[in-house]
This record gives C-alpha cells, structure tokens and sequence, in this order.
C-alpha cells in the first residue's frame, strides 16, 4: 500500500473512532453504520464533493444528503474534520441538549447539513427536489460560458431508506425526469433492527433501479477505496440518468464481536469493544476523539479545495454580473428570500357577487395573475392540475427536455411531492407549491413535519376541503385534516372563505417565513363577499377579523372559515330578523390569530360576549379555546356520507336554520 493510500486508511478509520466514541460517550447511537460506511463518505468529502466550510450556504455547493440519519456521527465526523463549525466538543456533545449534533442531522442547527432527516426514505425523496431546484436554476440563469448552477446532489441511503415506499416514488420520478445530477450510494450492509434484512427484503435493487431508468454500478466490498472512487467518477460522467452505487458493506466492520449484527445498529458498542476495535485499526486504545495530525491536515487540505472554488466562482457571478445585468438582479432578489417589489400590484381584486366562484377557482386566476411577478414560484399536481386549478397557463412544463418550465407533473405520488417540494424549498431562488386533495395530505404528513421542525416554507395547497364536494364520498371527504394539521408546531393553515380572501391567504403565504403554509380551498361555489359592505377581506392577514358587525353589541358572535362564512352572514340576516344582534368573524388561520396581540384578540373576542357559536366542516376539536364555555361548535362528529352537497348539509347540520336554532339556543330563546 503506498504512502497516500495509508493516508486516507488512517483518515477512514479515524472517521470510524470518532463516530463510535461519540456514541458511546452519549451512551445512545448508532455506531455500526458509520463504522461500515466510512469509506463511502470519505470518498465524497475528501475526492469529489464541492463545498466550502467556511461559506456553508454558497450557492453552488454541491448538497449532500444523509438520508439514513440514524447514522449521523459520520456526517459530523466528517464536518468536524473538514473544517466546518463543529468542534471536537460539539462531537462529545452528540445527542446531548442544546447540542448542535442531534441525534439526527437537523437543517438550521448544525453547519453543513442541507436537510433535515431522520423518518427513512425522507432524505432520498428530499434530493429529488434538490436535483429538480437546480435544473431549474441552470436553465433559468446559467448562460454559455457562465455555468453558475453545475452542482451535483449526493446522498448515502440505507436498506432501511430502500424498503421505504416514498423511496419508490422519488425513484421513478426522478428517472422519468432523467434527474442526472443525482449521486446516490447506497449501504447495503443487510441489516436492519430486527436482523438480517432478508427476514423481509430480499428483492434486487439494482434491476429494480434499472427499471426506474437509472444507471446502477455495484461495488462489492465497501472497503475498496479505488472502486470506491471509480464509481463516483462513473457516475458524475453519466448525465442522463440519476445514479445510484450499491457499496455491500460490514455493519460495525472493525468490531470483532459485533460486525454484521443488528446489536450495532442501535446500541453503543461498549467501553471493552470499542478497545478492541480500535486496537484492530491500530489506535490507542486508552485515547478518545484522537485525531492525527496528518488526518487532521488531509481533511483541512480537502476544506479548502472548496473555498479555493467558491472564490473562483465569486470572480464568475461578477463577471456574469456585468453581462447578464438584469438576468443577476433577477436571481439576487430571489435569493434573499423577499418578493420583487410591487408584485402585489398584481393581486386581483374580485367584484362582489353572488355568482359563485370555488375558492380552488379564485386560487387559480390568483396563481396566474402573479405568476409573472413572482419568476421564483413553481410548482405542480400530484396528477389533479385541472382539479386543483394549479396550472400556471402561460408557462411550459419542467420535463426532461424542458428545464425552465414552471409547471411540475408529479403524477400520483403525493408522498414523493411532498418530499421534493421540502428539497426545492430548501433552494433559495425557488418557491415551491405543491397541491392535491385535503384528504390526501395524509399521504404528505412526514415531509410536511419535517418542513415544519425546519421552519421552511414549501405551500401546500389542497383542495375539495369538505364534505361539500360530496357524491365522492367517506373515503374523499376530509373531516379530521384540519385539526391534524393545525396541531402541528410552526406550521400556518389557511382556510379562506372567498375570492377575495383566496387572493390575500396567497398574499400571506408567499410574504411568510419560517413554517411551511398549507391552503385549504373549496371543490363548491361560494359568493364573493362585498369589500365595500364588509369587512376588507385583508384582515386574512390577522387570521380572523370582524366580517359583519351587529348594529349595537352583539348578543352572541359566530365565527367560521372557508365555505361556512357565507352560511353565518345568512344566518346573521336572518336572527336580525328576529331582533338578535349577531357579529359574524371569519377565522381563515388559528395560527396567525394566535400571533396577535392581546388587544386585537379582545377587539375581535370582546371578553364580555361569552356567547360564541363555531360553525366548520371539520372536527371540533379545538374550537372550544374560541367558543368558551358558554358557547357552542356546528361540526362534523362523524364521517360523510355520499350525495349531493346539498343534501349532505341538510343531514350535518349545516343550514341557515340549524345555526339560528343553536343560536337562540345558547341565548335561551
């Protein structure tokens, strides 16, 4: 073995103690994947990876992905030694609170990671979205002469990530895309935490990965440094497809007891074992978190190859600056995150009308009418484009041949959508939306928490939001989502009740920051409220405002969102009718009314009127913080059923009638 590759050895098994001592000085870990795929991530972070530890965020970085999070000790070994912001004692702090180095790689929290993993499957999904921004990207800026986006993705999967279904998902999509800037190498070391993976998984991925259109190379020993690097080269060479390596590697390789066992995949090693694995790599035993000196100067060399590109890449943005003026101006306001300035020229501003209009139907002409103010929005369909009127029609399509498209097909696979909606919002430059049914946010729920503990803002738009749409039934008819949703920490839910408040939720969703926003439109018409009668349906913005106030202090307040604020403005008529005075608020987002101060709260909420009536097609559950003690919630208890709307709101309760009698109910007349 020559000189350089005694070196990286020194620097692979470095990586390996540094991971197991970190595990095992938190006594809670997972130390055998680091162990056995060691060689994997040193190839990357030390031959092939472009990055830049001391300007984490450069644009053109190359992202890289942990998607078996479990395994996260050989990221944050790897960040340590490459010379990003985590400290030695950062690694001794592993799973400890307040530390940066979680127990799974956190986005925001630690230098160097670019997602936020740990659900499997999530990781290798989120890169698709990552490969899709920066396809975007290239088409939309770069120029001949001036590759500003040439980046590649990569990512270290698991057995674990491959049994995952959103895994199958991201997979075909990103084949049918032909997503060529996508590197993925996967550990295939065969166990899981019950044992050997073959007890439940003994398919072979490779052709499977053929099928899905990728270019598949298979190396047999994870050890084998040369194949190692061979194959990455294979694979940056092959631009058409993504590429995935299958590395069959040893699970704990080092440990004489416990290599190739399911009891180094979630347990530390132990003090005794951890001496004799480090005696087999020629360590000493007694020392932890050692790093020799030589080790230490090989990955700061490879740390600064990256701020040596970034700095070469800084003279092309100037001189790309000069030529393209218009084309930098473009992408540097895109970038910071803000909106173009006067893009809210663009809003349209319904006329009232009892003519009804489905809030999806207002989205789609808001969508439309911004689009060419706001270059940075693009998104798609889970295949419901004409349902979701999500279809931005002056655009093209993102295809394989068509990179600058903004309109996104990605078919029935709403679990890989909104994966790769959380890797394209993680791309600054691009605004993602993603839409499907409301009841099919159940199929999105990991990549929609994930997004929320990243405090990112993918827009997730979803629609036929009730039992309103109606003869579809139980199965399509979404009762308990709202809450759910809701529930979810830094997360905003938007319900809006017309038109016009259609136009402001968008407003609100793409001046937002920190959590991702969900859009929650109608299949059904409903009248366009009048501004000039009304309240201005901008109070959206402080997610409930007074809609239609009572002539003197109300006797009771009725509060509703979506397709339910025009039942309560008609029940309102009609108990004035009979000399009770009703305020009606629209609620559009508990969360944004949460973020009020306490005086706008009693301004909307007079402390004094005790006497509240809460009317949703939803679940209950939640209102009674807003309805207090001496009110009352119209909502749905139980499933659907399958009719006409109309029907279906005669049988639940949602009529003029029903929501007057419960009124004079809670008022004793």
């Amino acid at each position: 073995m020559d000189s350089t590759h005694q070196l990286e050895e020194l620097a692979i098994n470095t990586v390996r103690t540094l991971s197991i001592d970190a595990v095992q000085k938190a006594n809670s870990g997972h130390p055998g994947m680091p162990m056995g795929a060691a060689p994997m991530g040193h190839v990357l972070y030390s031959h092939y990876m472009k990055f830049n530890p001391k300007n984490p965020d450069w644009a053109n970085r190359d992202r890289f992905i942990l998607s078996a999070g479990h395994g996260c000790m050989l990221q944050y070994s790897l960040l340590h030694l490459t010379g990003f912001n985590v400290t030695i004692d950062d690694l001794k702090n592993f799973r400890q609170l307040n530390s940066k180095t979680a127990g799974h790689p956190e986005y925001g929290l630690i230098d160097g990671v670019d997602v936020t993993t740990g659900p499997l499957g999530q990781g290798f999904a989120n890169g698709v979205g990552f490969a899709i921004a920066q396809k975007h990207l290239a088409a939309r800026y770069n120029r001949p002469g001036f590759d500003l986006f040439d980046y590649k993705i990569y990512a270290i999967c698991s057995d674990g990530d491959m049994m995952e279904g959103v895994t199958s998902e991201a997979a075909s999509l990103a084949g049918h895309l032909e997503l060529g800037n996508m590197i993925y190498l996967y550990d295939d070391n065969h166990i899981s935490i019950e044992g050997a993976t073959d007890i439940a998984f003994n398919e072979d991925v490779a052709k499977r990965f053929e099928a899905y259109n990728w270019h598949v190379q298979v190396v047999n020993d994870g050890n084998d440094l040369d194949a190692l690097i061979i194959a990455v080269r294979n694979a940056k060479a092959e631009t058409q497809r993504p590429s995935l390596i299958k590395v069959r590697t040893q699970i704990a390789y080092g440990s004489p007891n416990k290599v190739n066992t399911a009891g180094s995949h979630g347990s530390p090693l132990g003090a005794d074992e951890i001496k004799l694995v480090k005696e087999f790599f020629g360590f000493d035993p007694e020392k932890s978190f050692y790093v020799p000196e030589e080790v230490d100067e090989f990955y700061q060399a490879a740390g600064k190859k990256g701020t040596d590109a970034n700095e070469k890449w800084n003279e092309l943005y100037a001189k790309y600056k000069e030529k393209f003026p218009e084309l930098a101006a473009e992408y540097e306001q895109a970038q910071s995150g803000e909106l173009p300035e006067n893009w809210k020229d663009s809003l349209p501003v319904f006329a009232a009308s009892k003519d009804k209009m489905a809030t999806r139907q207002a989205s789609g002409k808001v969508l439309n009418a911004i689009a060419a103010s706001v270059p940075g929005l693009i998104g798609g369909a889970a295949d419901l484009a004409p349902s979701t009127e999500t279809n931005l029609k002056e655009y093209d399509s993102f295809t394989s041949e068509k990179r600058d498209g903004r309109n996104f097909h990605f078919g029935i696979r709403e679990h890989a959508m909104g994966s790769a909606l959380v890797g394209m919002a993680l791309t600054k430059g691009v605004i993602p939306f993603g839409a499907t049914f409301l009841m099919f946010s159940e199929y999105m729920r990991p990549p929609i928490r994930l997004a929320a503990i990243m405090k990112i803002r993918p827009i997730f738009v979803y629609t036929h939001d009730s039992i309103g749409l109606g003869e579809d039934g139980t199965t399509h008819q979404p009762v308990e989502q709202l809450i759910s949703l809701r529930s979810i920490p830094n997360i905003t839910v938007i319900r809006p009740a017309d038109a016009n408040e259609t136009a402001h939720a968008w407003r609100v969703a793409l001046e937002h920051k920190d959590g991702p926003v969900v859009l929650v439109f109608t299949r059904q018409g409903l009248p366009v409220l009048d501004q000039d009668k009304y309240g201005k349906a901008e109070g959206l913005e402080k997610g409930a405002y007074v809609l239609s106030d009572s002539e003197g202090t109300p006797d009771l307040i009725l509060i509703a969102t979506g397709s339910e604020v025009a039942l309560i403005m008609d029940a309102q008529a009609k108990l004035k009718e009979e000399g009770i005075a009703a305020r009606v608020v629209s609620m559009p987002s508990w969360e944004l009314f949460e973020k009020q101060d306490a005086a706008y709260k009693e301004e909307v909420f007079p402390k004094a009127v005790r006497k509240r009536l809460a009317v949703e097609t939803g679940s209950p559950l939640g209102w009674h913080k807003y309805v207090t003690d001496e009110g009352d919630i119209i909502a749905m208890t139980t499933f659907g059923e399958s009719a006409p709307a109309e029907e279906l709101y005669k049988v639940f309760g949602f009529t003029i009638d029903n929501v007057v009698g419960k009124a004079k109910a809670l008022l004793g007349k």
